[in-house]
């Protein structure tokens, strides 16, 4: 008989116990080049994360020189501002431990990174190792690739920090980190500017990385206008099964934060895969063993998709208008639905005070215009001052009489007038240093129906990447939302016109906007060819859609001499789009 002997078992590892980490994300917004600031800032909000007992504070991407810096970054007086910025706040992260975006250079390469900061040291950095390069970005020209995931160690979780772009590819560092790496909560420090549909397409990804990578995802975003662009905040903290635990609200500043009860993940990973990243153990400050203030309950508001565009529209003015040290705006109302758009956004961003419109009339001016432009007036209580401009038409005639006397009335004549009325706004910038909001929209910019120096003319193009169908949109929700006619209804009802000649409508020269801003949709923004757009159904011949294309590609020469204007679209005219002026492709 064969006497076997009992096998013995061993006996299972306990599962390791949860572990609860207070993760905060700070949602500010900076300014490019104000270190000073900005470094004041972090500050006060590093100092508000302590306060709630956070163990970790998240901020967003290039936070101390502000995003985006361009060629700022080929200073070296610059990249020496950042560097001292970063060693004065050091020691303001006793107790915590900060992400903060920066500038990291090294030799002759410059990159894109976060600080690890830990209890008053300086752990080291992770740099970005995705750079984008299409649309508004240009990262390739000023850094360098980061090569090595960072991850780190704090109150026995272990924290992986990726930048931005990075999430944005599933097989990007964020797997190495989570899948390989055994990190139990990724984070993520981003300066994403907004557009529309942004903030879900955005939520929908991260939910999906968490998913993927089987970890927490806290990505905390930028907030704030920046010339063109415009960042929304929207920061998420979700679970590693993409249900969302904390969503930062829309525009605004503010700190969410959280507990985060992680199950650490099994410690036995390949010794070559950890040998890929670098790894520090951030100090445990003796406060994390204490028990934590209780969270108070925060309030998530999600905006419909239309007032995130005006939302976007009012913190882009009012960024650009402060941030360059202006206080007051001025504008041409006309009667129509874009400058009455463009007044409403000015005194939400600016206070009605800050907010001037001036009335241009002429011969062709109809009553209607004149009547309207007051009542909005008065809706928005603001100031207006009347400048008639038929003296200055009957001026310009005498000057050019003799030049033009063989020829016959056209559109000369009808530039004249805008220009007229853009060097009277101009004078008026000039006088008391207001700054001219231009009221073009994006239909009319993209087939030139727009003057150069005249209707052009100004220092902030507000509406210059909404197209005109969504100006009624907005329009039609400002009086909506505020319960009363704040934008007249004969503005939303009457046919466009530009009042430059008896009887003008818009449909005289251009498509009616709604068919016109399906094809320059098309063409402009999903980039299609001519050749595809005849093949569309888009209610209209032939002929009229190879005039619009024609009219889009003649006109690049005016749209490089606008002013700069808020992209709420995937595709704006400016950083986004930047074609060349001369060139014969036509399609």
């Amino acid at each position: 008989m064969k006497i076997t002997k009992p096998i013995k078992r061993k006996k299972p590892s306990p599962a390791a116990q949860p572990v609860s980490l207070r993760v905060a994300t700070a949602q500010i917004n900076t300014v490019v080049g104000d270190f000073k600031a900005n470094a004041d800032k972090v500050k006060k909000w590093i100092t508000h994360a302590r306060k709630l007992d956070a163990d970790v504070v998240l901020f967003p991407e290039l936070t101390l020189s502000g995003y985006p810096p361009e060629d700022l970054l080929h200073k070296q007086g610059f990249i020496k501002e950042n560097e001292a910025t970063l060693k004065r706040i050091v020691p303001h992260t006793k107790g915590i431990t900060a992400i903060i975006g920066t500038l990291e250079p090294s030799g002759r390469e410059l990159y894109n990174s976060a600080a690890l900061i830990s209890n008053g040291k300086l752990m080291g950095y992770c740099r970005k190792a995705i750079l984008p390069n299409y649309g508004v970005f240009d990262e390739k020209r000023y850094f360098h690739e980061g090569q090595t995931p960072v991850r780190f160690t704090q109150n026995g979780v272990t924290l992986g920090i990726t930048v931005c772009e990075d999430i944005w590819f599933a097989d990007g560092p964020g797997k190495t980190l989570c899948l390989e790496g055994q990190v139990d909560v990724l984070l993520n420090m981003s300066s994403s500017p907004f557009c529309k549909e942004k903030g879900r397409t955005r939520e929908e990804m991260i939910r999906a990385r968490a998913r993927q990578y089987q970890s927490y995802v806290v990505y905390g975003n930028l907030v704030g206008g920046q010339d063109e662009l415009v960042f929304d905040g929207q920061s998420l903290i979700i679970d590693p099964k993409g249900k969302l635990i904390a969503h930062g609200n829309s525009f605004v500043e503010e700190m969410m934060i959280a507990d985060l009860e992680v199950q650490p993940k099994s410690s036995k990973t390949k010794k070559a895969k950890l040998e890929k990243m670098k790894t520090y153990r951030a100090p445990s400050p003796a406060k994390t063993a204490l028990k934590k203030k209780p969270l108070l309950e925060r309030t998530f508001k999600r905006r419909e998709e239309i007032e995130e565009l005006y939302e976007a529209l009012v913190l882009g003015t009012r960024d650009y208008i402060r941030k360059n040290g202006f206080k007051k705006v001025v504008i041409g109302l006309s009667g129509g639905v874009d400058s009455a758009m463009t007044a409403a956004i000015a005194k939400d961003a600016l206070g009605p005070e800050n907010v001037t419109g001036v009335l241009m009339s002429s011969p062709y001016t109809s009553k209607e215009s004149e009547i309207d432009s007051l009542a909005l007036a008065e809706n928005l209580n603001i100031q207006t001052f009347t400048l008639p401009i038929e003296d200055a038409m009957r001026a310009y005639d005498t000057v050019l009489f003799e030049v033009f006397k063989d020829t016959a009335t056209d559109i000369t004549e009808e530039n004249i007038q805008a220009r007229i009325r853009g060097n009277l706004l101009m004078a008026l910038s000039n006088k008391f240093g207001w700054v001219v909001l231009t009221t073009g929209n994006k239909s009319e910019i993209s087939v030139g129906y727009c003057t150069l120096y005249g209707d052009m003319a100004g220092g902030f193009a507000v509406l210059k990447d909404v197209p005109k169908t969504w100006v009624y949109e907005l329009a039609r929700w400002v009086n909506q939302r505020d319960q009363k006619i704040v934008i007249p209804e004969n503005i939303l009802v009457r046919e466009p016109t530009a009042e430059l000649r008896p009887d003008q409508k818009d449909t005289d020269s251009l498509p009616p906007y709604p068919m016109l801003d399906k094809v320059l949709a098309a063409y402009i923004e999903d980039d299609q060819s001519l050749e595809s757009l005849l093949k569309m159904k888009l209610g209209m011949p032939a002929k009229e859609i190879r005039r619009i294309v024609r009219m889009v590609d003649a006109n690049e020469y005016k749209r490089r001499q606008g002013p700069p204007g808020v992209k709420i679209t995937p595709k704006a005219f400016g950083k986004d789009r930047r074609l060349p002026i001369t060139n014969r492709f036509k399609g």
